[in-house]
């Protein structure tokens, strides 16, 4: 069995008064293309994803992208899912984004889309202005979202936020309040931090829309281990267990079996 397939995206429309073509095909549509492919084939784990090759053919307008078997197999099965239940709310987010963004732009351009995989010729998935794949909107809700990881970025020019960088979710990118920057003393940056955010999550998977994060409060994580404390903690808890036997306490605790 070969190694690679391919997915052609067929587009289809008019610039004007002249029929879609390569040679009338703007750059910025066929970069808008580029950008939803990999979210389309690998919405989780682009770093080390096979390679993806492209090319533009006629007729009116082919965008080909080959790639690994494997991901052209579930791929057309993710296709026919959707086709099956005219819907891409059970879609990770990613991929439900980039086909929410096909459809946008079948809206604004009044282009039709085509979509085939080498691996079934019989099924073209069509998104056009009379298709509607979005997702449903009640099932995603606001929720206060926490997170920790190293601030490694924070400002903006025209929209101020802070970049987050943890080990469950990778780097995040957080909405920030400027004047809430400029209230910081210290420097903040590559300093761990623990976040309270709100952001939307997907009420029946727990999936979070990174887009949306907006930041409530920067909590100042400082782990130390502080002797002193400690000691007075351990002074404070001796007056409670003044009288008590210890060993007859963990065998009450134990309900009287051996642990």
């Amino acid at each position: 069995m070969e190694k690679f397939g391919n997915i052609e995206i067929r587009v289809l429309g008019n610039k004007g008064n002249l029929k879609l073509s390569p040679d009338n095909y703007d750059v910025k549509e066929i970069i808008s293309m580029l950008q939803n492919i990999e979210d389309l084939l690998y919405p989780t784990n682009k770093k080390d994803r096979p390679i993806i090759t492209y090319d533009i053919q006629e007729g009116s307008v082919k965008h080909i992208f080959k790639t690994s078997i494997q991901a052209i197999i579930g791929f057309s099965a993710i296709l026919a899912q959707i086709q099956k239940t005219n819907s891409v709310d059970f879609l990770e987010l990613k991929t439900a984004q980039a086909i929410e963004n096909i459809q946008n732009f079948s809206y604004q351009k009044n282009y039709d889309f085509e979509i085939k995989t080498s691996v079934d010729n019989e099924l073209t998935f069509k998104i056009n202005t009379n298709s509607k794949f979005f997702r449903t909107e009640n099932i995603w809700v606001d929720a206060e979202l926490y997170f920790y990881g190293t601030l490694t970025n924070a400002g903006g020019k025209s929209k101020a936020n802070i970049h987050l960088d943890t080990e469950e979710f990778g780097s995040l990118t957080i909405t920030t309040e400027k004047d809430y920057l400029k209230e910081q003393e210290e420097n903040l940056l590559y300093k761990k931090f623990g976040i309270r955010a709100i952001g939307k999550q997907n009420i029946e998977t727990g999936e979070i829309d990174k887009r949306t994060l907006k930041l409530l409060q920067l909590i100042d994580f400082k782990p130390k281990y502080d002797d002193e404390y400690l000691n007075s903690l351990i002074h404070k808890a001796k007056g409670n267990w003044k009288g008590v036997n210890p060993d007859e306490w963990l065998n009450d605790l134990r309900g009287g079996y051996d642990a």
